[in-house]
């Protein structure tokens, strides 16, 4: 089981319904076959000790076009029920993978498959192997398409931070 502590801030211009602070998140993979796997998602927000999301998604990995797709279904803050599509597509720039351009989206309906929210967003990712001794640093550039802003991402082994153009940001520790 994946575990990882994630902190949502943002500056003071943030909008309401921002779910801002700790949350405690926890991520399952189990194999369904050849290139399919189930993933299971649960998360506590720890200012109102309940469950913010609960999640279980099938996932489909193709390999030869370095491709994934998933569906599934989510529960959010206890109530907001949602189905989810998602996919992502990866070119890599360099032989080893190291400097490529991923292109991804996803898009949540509710439960009358009416769409809810959607997400796209075209990003650089650089992973730089030893960095320091021991220290793996992951770059990405991005640009999100529906909410027409750009973002950041630097990930340094077990520590992600993100940045947003309009001032919110996270951090995550993957335990």
């Amino acid at each position: 089981m994946e575990t990882s502590l994630r902190l949502r801030g943002a500056d003071s211009t943030s909008g309401q319904g921002q779910q801002l602070g700790l949350r405690i998140h926890a991520k399952q993979k189990l194999p369904l076959a050849y290139n399919a796997l189930l993933q299971a998602h649960a998360e506590i927000d720890t200012a109102t000790r309940k469950p913010s999301l609960l999640a279980i998604l099938a996932r489909h990995f193709f390999p030869q076009l370095s491709a994934n797709v998933g569906a599934g279904v989510q529960l959010e803050k206890g109530n907001i029920f949602r189905y989810t599509l998602r996919g992502k597509k990866a070119v890599s720039f360099t032989h080893d993978g190291l400097l490529g351009l991923n292109i991804k989206g996803r898009l949540l309906a509710d439960k009358n498959f009416k769409p809810r929210r959607k997400s796209g967003a075209v990003e650089l990712a650089w992973t730089i192997l030893d960095f320091r001794r021991g220290q793996d640093v992951r770059i990405k550039a991005g640009y999100e398409l529906y909410r027409k802003m750009p973002y950041f991402q630097l990930r340094e082994n077990n520590w992600t931070l993100n940045g947003y153009m309009d001032g919110k940001w996270d951090v995550r520790f993957d335990m």
